[in-house]
């Protein structure tokens, strides 16, 4: 880190490594649309807007979500011109196979091929993602994670990515985020099926780290030279106090939202405390003989780390009703810090240093293990009242955001943390899911009206980052 001096201040200046990955990352539902064109079959948000769309903000669909599926080209291109040197995209498995099972889609094969090709030709490196919220319809109705036999079609299904696109793909990344179902789907009543069961979800956990444990042992069986992980959201959980029954009270949620996947899929093991937990409410999943062993050996190459804010989190003050439902907030209160920093469009708290925790936390007590900021982002409602009288969105806040946490990434990188990369979310504006086009991320705006993109102030100050390879603050 150089520092430079002046009168009124000290800039330092916070270098990356030359081989550092910088761009962003997306997700098929949310960018592709074509919803239902070029041979793809319905997938659970198609299917939920069907019946409720009344849950979905403003009522809109993703049925055209960015247009991805016919301005791929153009927007690769742009991914280019702001300097990207990779790109995250998750492929859609009823795309793919319009039932989730049985026979490929052609079209499907072509329109991905067509993409891998144009980021390689761009020189932008495809990180791949095969499951990104997306259940096939088809698939949800044999129950979904629920069911041991959509965990081995979906490893089926990963196979089948490998065969097509492993040889010009070389980071694979099984799950985006496999709590958000859980907790989405089975617990909190914001994804479809919207069951409020907690041994159902735990269960569906389960078969989640399983599939992704499958899938890692599929793709080694390909001998291909790549590297394979997951992508989790790893939410700090912060005490109240040190009083040690706040301490406890994080410790679980910890265990509960952090620990119940990352440690499966980086260490292969579960935490005592939480099999402890699952067995006190007879909520252990059903498993197969083999499963541990599966789960043991077949860990992650590589982990992407999701960041958006922290959890703060207190001792449990009201006893629940004996008659409801056990939920995870039985253990413990959330607690909302006076004073602390929010994006009140969001409802989130903007708390920098937690990314610096994530990855001391995992150089201190998962190996170190290859790492990179997958998704960090700043959503915002009502941007256009910030676009300038060229129709570029000037936002500042945007550019504070990413820099504030970047500059503890370079903290922990510094002090020996190996991480690899920063990807915003989200490359242009995209839907949502139940939040639509509510809430802006994107470095590139997108005008719903005619789907033309405008690249926003963040998007020229993230290519002069990457053209310096770090920037002053």
């Amino acid at each position: 880190m150089n520092q430079i001096e002046n009168k009124t201040t000290t800039i330092k200046k916070y270098d990356f490594p030359t081989d550092f990955w910088w761009g962003t990352a997306a997700s098929a539902t949310q960018t592709e649309g074509a919803a239902y064109e070029g041979g793809k079959g319905p997938n659970i948000w198609d299917h939920w807007y069907e019946v409720e769309p009344n849950r979905f903000f403003d009522g809109v669909s993703a049925s055209v979500a960015s247009d991805f599926y016919y301005q791929y080209k153009q927007d690769i291109a742009l991914m280019k011109e702001l300097g990207h040197n990779s790109f995250r995209l998750s492929i859609s498995w009823s795309r793919l196979f319009p039932t989730g099972e049985g026979t490929i889609n052609p079209e499907a094969v072509d329109f991905y091929n067509r993409v891998i090709d144009a980021l390689i030709e761009a020189g932008i490196e495809p990180f791949v993602n095969l499951y990104h919220f997306d259940m096939p319809l088809a698939l949800q109705e044999k129950g979904g994670w629920e069911s041991r036999e959509v965990v081995m079609h979906y490893v089926a299904y990963a196979k089948t990515c490998f065969e097509l696109f492993g040889d010009r793909v070389g980071k694979w990344f099984t799950h985006n985020e496999p709590i958000v179902p859980v907790e989405g789907g089975y617990l909190y009543d914001f994804h479809y099926p919207n069951v409020v069961d907690f041994k159902r979800a735990v269960q569906v956990a389960y078969h989640s780290i399983l599939s992704s444990a499958l899938a890692i042992e599929a793709y080694r069986d390909t001998r291909q030279t790549g590297k394979i992980g997951i992508i989790l959201n790893l939410t700090p959980s912060y005490p109240r106090s040190q009083n040690e029954a706040d301490r406890q009270a994080a410790y679980l949620a910890d265990i509960l939202f952090n620990r119940s996947f990352l440690d499966p899929s980086v260490l292969g093991t579960f935490p005592a405390e939480l099999i402890e937990l699952l067995k006190e409410q007879d909520a252990l999943p059903a498993m197969g003989e083999t499963d541990r062993k599966k789960i043991e050996t077949y860990t992650v190459d590589i982990l992407g780390i999701n960041y958006y804010q922290p959890r703060r989190i207190k001792v449990k003050e009201h006893l629940p009703n004996p008659k409801a439902p056990f939920m995870p907030e039985h253990l413990f209160d959330y607690y909302e810090m006076p004073g602390r920093k929010m994006n009140r469009h969001r409802g989130w708290e903007i708390y920098e240093k937690g990314v610096y925790d994530i990855l001391t936390n995992l150089r201190e007590n998962y190996g170190n293990i290859e790492c990179f900021i997958s998704e960090n982002g700043m959503g915002v409602e009502g941007e256009e009242r910030y676009r300038d009288t060229d129709g570029s969105i000037q936002d500042d806040y945007r550019i504070d955001f990413i820099a504030e946490h970047l500059k503890w990434v370079h903290h922990a990188l510094e002090e020996g943390s190996n991480v690899k990369g920063y990807h915003l979310w989200t490359f242009m504006d995209n839907w949502s899911w139940s939040n639509a086009y509510k809430n802006r991320y994107g470095f590139v705006g997108v005008d719903l009206t005619n789907q033309t993109r405008t690249v926003k102030k963040s998007g020229y100050w993230f290519k002069h980052l990457i053209e310096e390879n770090g920037f002053e603050g």
